[in-house]
């Protein structure tokens, strides 16, 4: 079972990282491991992997298409989708489409 204070240190992490995403403008983009050091500014604590779990479960009210990796990339599992609400928002792509162009799209917490 999960102590109480454990829960609410994982309420509060998610919490703050859902507070970050939701800044990132339509058309632009950030990465796990923004995100994860803008939190542990905040919070002292967390890493891309954590932002990444945070971001698979958020559902849909969240602009999770805005965070990709570090090479610019939509998670592979919903890589169509994201890329088109990104294109839907012009959010700068590579020249094959696949990923965002982060040098002209990143947003930096």
């Amino acid at each position: 079972m999960t102590e109480p204070d454990e829960t609410s240190a994982a309420e509060e992490y998610l919490d703050e990282v859902l507070t970050v995403v939701e800044r990132v403008p339509p058309g632009r983009a950030t990465t796990y491991g923004l995100v994860a050091e803008a939190v542990a500014e905040v919070l002292g604590r967390g890493g891309p992997r954590q932002v990444g779990q945070v971001m698979a479960r958020a559902g849909s009210g969240v602009a999770w298409w805005r965070v990709v990796n570090a090479a610019g990339a939509p998670p592979a599992r919903h890589l169509d989708r994201a890329l088109t609400e990104l294109r839907a928002e012009g959010c700068p792509l590579t020249r094959d489409g696949r990923r965002v162009d982060l040098r002209r799209a990143v947003w930096l917490p």
